[in-house]
């Protein structure tokens, strides 16, 4: 029986610029050290020392590689995945035998010469991290698919199909092109919702979509929905995982405005500072409402996809203030540019 999931999730090498990836990385070789010293340790008192030692030759090594693989994670990434994990392990080794080298030409201690036993080492240390960030990158890639379904579920409410049908009906012979307009819309929505949703997209065609949405919205809650976009400092070229700001204005509309007898405002906010970007959404808080337990999934949902692509470098929080439900998302800012 064929493998889909190995099909539909190929394998791919880490982000080494993540700081998550880093992080993980630079542990994971200082914690084997650590188990290594203790292992070889005699005596409680000869752990510190052996492991310090190690380090001498182990943390400039690594220091440089991870700096290396930050550098060429482009080239890498247009590696096939084997030839990309060939190229990691020999990047490894040769970092680890010139590091061994010039050591032993500063300190004249032959001991510090590169051995097949060292080597070894290297290649298997280097092998077990590439492992352990596969199976981690297979575990959570279903994540993706996941969220496409309960977010295509999702959209296709029954209220929110026939609702926005209804009103496209009754525009047919007064405003024939503003219920064309509409059918368009809601035919570009739904086909973004089933189209593969595991790359990044810039925010620009995010905002395109949200727009879309709430105009189909407004045919059905006029005055009632009020949006307030603050998009000037936007970089369009900012690349976020699909389905993430739609999703938030949706459950906006949901939440905060179709229980409320009178018209709300959702304020949505997208800028970059320092490197990263920040995307704002707030609707009025309705404490008695009656959708108030489908944002969780959403969030949830969310919250998968930006761990899957950014790991730690991304948050999301939410919190209520002055009668206002606020979602903010920060992630890295990352160019669709060269």
């Amino acid at each position: 029986m064929p493998n889909h999931a190995a099909a539909d999730y190929p394998a791919r090498l880490p982000d080494f610029c993540n700081l998550g990836v880093t992080l993980r990385i630079f542990i994971g070789v200082e914690g084997l050290a650590l188990t290594g010293a203790w292992l070889r340790a005699q005596h409680v008192s000869e752990v510190w020392r052996d492991f310090v030692a190690q380090s001498v030759t182990l943390q400039p090594a690594l220091l440089l590689v991870l700096a290396l693989l930050c550098l060429g994670r482009r080239w890498l990434a247009a590696l096939p995945y084997q030839w990309g994990v060939l190229a990691i392990l020999s990047l490894c080794l040769a970092v680890a035998a010139g590091v061994r080298a010039m050591m032993q030409q500063m300190f004249a201690d032959a001991s510090l010469q590169l051995g097949w036993h060292d080597a070894i080492s290297v290649l298997a240390l280097t092998g077990a991290l590439l492992a352990y960030f596969y199976m981690r990158d297979q575990a959570l890639s279903p994540a993706l698919t996941e969220a496409r379904l309960q977010a295509l579920q999702a959209r296709i409410r029954p209220h929110f199909l026939f609702n926005s049908l209804n009103a496209v009906l009754s525009l047919v012979r007064a405003e024939p092109r503003r219920a064309e307009r509409a059918l368009e819309n809601l035919a570009e929505l739904f086909r973004v919702l089933m189209a593969d949703n595991r790359q990044l997209a810039p925010i620009a065609s995010e905002v395109a979509l949200c727009k879309q949405y709430l105009e189909l919205e407004s045919l059905r809650l006029g005055e009632r929905l009020q949006v307030v976009w603050h998009i000037d400092n936007m970089p369009g070229d900012a690349l976020i995982p699909p389905l993430v700001l739609q999703p938030l204005v949706e459950n906006a509309v949901y939440h905060g405005i179709e229980p409320a007898s009178q018209p709300g405002e959702i304020r949505i906010n997208i800028y970059r500072s320092d490197g990263q970007l920040h995307l704002l959404i707030s609707n009025p808080y309705q404490r008695e409402g009656r959708h108030h337990g489908g944002n969780k999934m959403a969030l949830g949902n969310i919250k998968s996809r930006l761990m899957l692509h950014f790991d730690v470098e991304a948050s999301l929080k939410t919190q209520v203030r002055d009668a206002s439900y606020q979602v903010h998302i920060m992630l890295p800012y990352r160019s669709s540019k060269p």
